[in-house]
């Protein structure tokens, strides 16, 4: 009586390959590759645009009516015998309005 059986031993391999093994057999083994498919996602980065910003630097003559505020101050000072009385008077004039204060 004849008998024959067989012993399995598993292998992990654990690489990438970029096409299906075939199965072979090495002396008086066979090797039967087991292969898995795995998705694999990656991320990218592509660059989708490029903003360009310059600065252009313009100049032009404009011209406006403004009306314009005009104060004078007029200060007199006193000689040193009139010391105790008032430091001094000052007047000034808004030419605006046409009038003295």
């Amino acid at each position: 009586m004849r008998s024959r059986h067989a012993a399995v031993e598993h292998v992990p391999i654990g690489r990438e390959v970029s096409e299906l093994p075939v199965t072979r057999q090495e002396g008086n083994v066979i090797i039967v590759p087991v292969v898995e498919e795995v998705l694999v996602v990656t991320k990218k980065l592509v660059l989708k645009e490029e903003i360009h910003l310059r600065f252009v630097d313009s100049e032009e003559s404009v011209e406006q009516l403004t009306q314009r505020r005009v104060q004078r101050a007029t200060v007199e000072r006193l000689v040193p015998e009139q010391a105790a009385s008032p430091a001094g008077t000052a007047e000034w004039t808004d030419n605006t309005k046409g009038r003295q204060q």
